[in-house]
């Protein structure tokens, strides 16, 4: 990207909440005895994970005047994450999150975000933020899921493509916080008009541009929810819709880099990933955005940036949670090493 000059690398907008991990791995989510608390809420998360990268991030949410709030500014303040931007609520509470973790493939979790402060962004909170003063203005697809976040973090995008910032999606489908998955689909089409960039897994790029909503399949929870659809079509109609690059996040496989050609072709960058045994994979997508957005700004090319991604997603699905646990750039670089390095 362009080297601006710009007080922040990259500003995040969305959800944050308290993360409660449960303690007894491999348990059924019933018989739990304990958990432990983290932050979580997947843009804080991106802004914690690149704060330890380098990057001088700076975090746009909504907390409630209340002891969870206090309990994630701390942590946000003591990462260095630059907190002035966070809107307290009085009346909205902060979130939570409670999750299980049953190793290899089951991790359920339930979200507690009945009115919750970071829907209650605000235009004027977003005025009120650097939005003209980032590299980067990254936002989830579940701010977008009720008024009046949608229309703040809509009205957040076009600021910063205004003020020449590019503009990052991440899809971030979470099919319980929509009234109906169709509207999921309509109006992430609609943001994503005003986006440069945007990742998401096969699931959540096919979720975007279905409308009939039998091809979800959804299993014991919220997390495992399927969605079958033709993924190259509907790759092809989102980068038809203006974005410059499509992330498609494919797991411990990597991820592929989609772009569009001079001559309207799609070009596809493969970026391995790095196989590791897996402790839990909820925070692995963040970790990546946040290690691919250090590479994106720092001028690394799309596969090194995508690579560096794919490290820090490897090294937090071997950690108990996600935002406490992303590397710094000197851990995530002797990892690669120790790997043969990020070509």
């Amino acid at each position: 990207m362009t080297n601006t000059e710009r007080t922040y690398d990259t500003l995040h907008m969305g959800r944050s909440s308290i993360d409660l991990y449960s303690n007894d791995v491999g348990t059924p989510f019933a018989d739990i005895t304990s958990f432990a608390a983290y932050v979580g809420g997947s843009p804080t998360n991106v802004s914690v994970g690149g704060r330890r990268l380098g990057l001088k991030t700076a975090l746009l949410t909504g907390l409630g005047e209340d002891p969870v709030g206090e309990f994630i500014l701390k942590f946000l303040k003591d990462e260095g994450v630059e907190t002035r931007f966070i809107s307290r609520k009085p009346g909205n509470r902060s979130s939570a999150v409670v999750l299980g973790i049953e190793p290899p493939d089951s991790f359920p979790l339930v979200y507690y975000r009945d009115n919750c402060a970071d829907i209650a962004l605000t235009i004027d909170d977003v005025l009120d933020a650097p939005v003209a003063d980032c590299k980067v203005f990254q936002f989830a697809g579940t701010n977008l899921c009720k008024e009046p976040s949608r229309s703040a973090t809509m009205f957040a995008a076009e600021l910063a493509r205004q003020a020449g910032a590019k503009v990052v999606l991440d899809i971030d489908f979470r099919p319980d916080q929509w009234h109906d998955p169709r509207a999921f689909g309509v109006v992430v089409r609609a943001a994503m008009r005003l986006a440069d960039i945007v990742i998401g897994t096969e699931d959540e790029i096919n979720a975007v541009m279905l409308t009939d909503v039998s091809h979800m399949e959804q299993t014991d929870s919220v997390s495992d929810t399927q969605v079958r659809g033709n993924v190259d079509e509907a790759i092809r109609r989102m980068l038809a819709m203006g974005p410059e690059a499509l992330l498609q996040k494919k797991g411990s496989s990597g991820v592929c880099v989609h772009l569009v050609d001079q001559q309207g072709k799609i070009e596809r960058i493969e970026a391995p990933g790095y196989p590791v045994e897996i402790a839990n994979i909820l925070g692995a997508g963040d970790a990546f955005d946040a290690g691919f957005l250090y590479g994106y700004v720092n001028d690394m090319g799309w596969y090194k940036a995508a690579r560096l991604g794919n490290a820090c997603g490897a090294i937090v699905v071997t950690q108990h949670g996600c935002a406490n646990f992303m590397p710094t750039l000197e851990q995530v670089m002797a990892f690669v090493d120790e790997r043969g390095g990020l070509g």
